[in-house]
């Protein structure tokens, strides 16, 4: 593998907006007993729904272990998917896997992050997680791109959204969390998102979703559907835990523009729920010393901003929660030229996260 001592943005680089032409998804196989109950059975089988609905769209490649390679060959022997052998230490691919960049000629590369399990040892989600530091530079191995690599520097995919256009949106949360780069200041964290994405403007938002385990990941509280444009987790019941969360970034969008001056024009996405894991699905979780604890008191961090978005289609989750219609027509509405396709999410939920969090997205090899 090419690993190259410039940046992204000194050699004409930049992050891709989501809704860029695509060359296909990149999933992980769910396996981890203590993350995922019953040996990852009910969660193997959501992974299949999500894979065969982006694949109608466009390819997918699953990453899936040796041990369970055959078992997933089996599940997800349809077309346009193709599934390789990649050990993990879990199935969260947008924060373990690498983040695509690309040039005005076309060329794609990628960039590899760090990675300590969502805080290491101060509040990371397992141990040990050096498989799924190797990730990153697997999937670039396997599609024979060159790497930009951050040693040292830990990012999850799922922290940051982007417009292509030159801004991020991220949370104080997670990117100013002790347990990411306590070494860094705010501005040193911005010199590096800068650097290795081309970006301009970074807004920072105080915080992400109530109970997310990620640390506030952005990607499932507030994203980009346009240039301008940011769809943002909402509610108005001032009981709700997130009240106050949603409040505090909206007033932070409605005071901010973007790298193009542009103010921004913010969409409502009303949460599900509220959500909670029964006691029969937290004991089907092993419990293993390290590992996040499930419990049925904890709130779920359900969110319908935890979307993907391919070539023609929004793959979106469902929660059998009252909110789905609605949710189903704020995207459509919001993608006029895409079809949106809602997958039950519940499943993916109770391990930590969801479809945004469990994809990753290939650039096409074209001119932006």
């Amino acid at each position: 593998m090419t690993t190259l001592n410039t940046s992204p943005r000194a050699d004409g680089f930049h992050m891709p907006a989501e809704w860029a032409p695509q060359t296909q998804t990149w999933m992980i196989w769910p396996e981890r007993p203590d993350n995922w109950r019953l040996g990852g059975k009910p969660a193997q089988a959501a992974h299949v729904a999500v894979a065969k609905a982006i694949a109608r769209f466009e390819p997918v490649t699953v990453g899936v272990s040796a041990a369970q390679y055959e078992n997933a060959c089996a599940h997800l022997n349809v077309p346009n998917i193709r599934v390789v052998e990649i050990s993990s230490d879990d199935a969260w691919v947008r924060d373990s896997g690498p983040t695509f960049v690309i040039n005005d000629s076309g060329e794609v590369r990628g960039v590899n992050w760090d990675f300590n399990a969502w805080g290491g040892f101060e509040g990371g989600l397992y141990f040990p997680w050096n498989r799924d530091r190797q990730v990153g530079s697997k999937i670039l191995e396997i599609e024979r791109i060159a790497r930009y690599h951050t040693p040292g520097f830990v990012l999850e995919g799922g922290s940051i959204h982007v417009d292509g256009e030159g801004t991020l949106i991220t949370t104080a949360e997670c990117l100013m969390n002790r347990n990411r780069n306590p070494h860094l200041s705010r501005e040193e964290i911005e010199d590096v998102l800068r650097s290795h994405l081309a970006v301009d403007k970074i807004i920072w938002l105080p915080d992400g979703l109530f109970n997310d385990e990620t640390d506030g990941h952005v990607d499932n509280f507030c994203c980009y559907v346009a240039p301008g444009e940011v769809l943002l987790a909402w509610t108005d019941d001032e009981q709700n835990p997130n009240y106050v969360r949603c409040h505090a970034a909206m007033n932070v969008l409605a005071t901010s523009t973007d790298a193009k001056g542009r103010p921004f024009v913010v969409h409502k996405m009303p949460i599900p729920g509220p959500m909670f894991a029964t006691q029969q699905e937290c004991d089907g979780v092993d419990k293993v010393a390290g590992s996040q604890d499930r419990n049925p008191s904890e709130r779920l961090a359900g969110s319908y901003v935890n979307f993907l978005i391919v070539n023609g289609g929004i793959i979106a989750p469902s929660f059998d929660d009252p909110m789905d219609a609605q949710a189903k027509d704020i995207l459509q509405n919001l993608f006029p030229q895409h079809e949106v396709v809602m997958v039950p999410g519940r499943e993916l939920l109770l391990g930590g996260g969801n479809i945004h969090c469990l994809t990753q997205q290939q650039p096409a090899p074209r001119k932006a």
